[in-house]
């Protein structure tokens, strides 16, 4: 498959953090030098909440698709008005994204045509991406790479932007390096291990 020409934004401001975030947990991006770039008032704001926003990166990518640049925890506070996340401050909790209100936000600030999609067979992606130009899916994060076996499906979010009969390709948010991150393109049988089968498709 070509490149998708769509742009291309790690949910880490510094795209090369994903080991170090493997092997430390959040407290790795104290160490962002990029951190400001995300709209986090401390970087600490930042360690917290760039561990949640894979489907806000995947949101980023879409806008800047058509042009539009949005900083990826920006995003993320006002699709948490929205309810598409739940913040508890007792245990410092983030649950999300929640796919309902991300619809209603995607739709109200940014006039996304957007659905959410259940019980999704991998085989019928081709055909959903006929009918709207991405969507974002729930995979597990294992997914950078592809050769192993991943303990479960979903969990993390990649945008699709292109599929045919045999092959798959989506950036994701959460990659490890060049081939993980931008265009990445897989065997449909191989994205099907990781696949939960849901997710939410956008017309830009």
């Amino acid at each position: 498959m070509q490149q998708s020409g769509v742009p291309y934004f790690s949910q880490w401001e510094t795209p090369g953090m994903t080991l170090p975030v493997l092997a430390e947990g959040s407290k790795a991006l104290l160490g962002d030098s990029l951190w400001r770039h995300s709209g986090a008032t401390t970087i600490e704001e930042y360690a917290r909440w760039a561990v949640n926003v894979c489907g806000m990166a995947c949101l980023k990518m879409i806008l800047a698709a058509r042009g539009e640049i949005h900083p990826t925890l920006e995003l993320a506070r006002a699709c948490t008005a929205y309810g598409g996340y739940v913040v508890n401050e007792l245990d410092a909790s983030i649950k999300g994204l929640i796919y309902a209100p991300f619809v209603r936000f995607a739709t109200d600030r940014f006039a996304l045509s957007a659905e959410t999609m259940t019980g999704v067979e991998t085989s019928a992606i081709p055909d959903l991406l006929s009918r709207r130009r991405f969507f974002i899916a729930s995979v597990n994060s294992g997914i950078r790479w592809p050769e192993r076996e991943p303990p479960s499906k979903g969990g993390h979010l990649v945008l699709v932007t292109a599929a045919s009969q045999g092959a798959i390709r989506f950036h994701n948010p959460s990659g490890h390096d060049a081939a993980s991150q931008a265009d990445v393109t897989l065997p449909l049988a191989v994205f099907d291990r990781f696949f939960a089968n849901r997710g939410i498709s956008v017309d830009a």
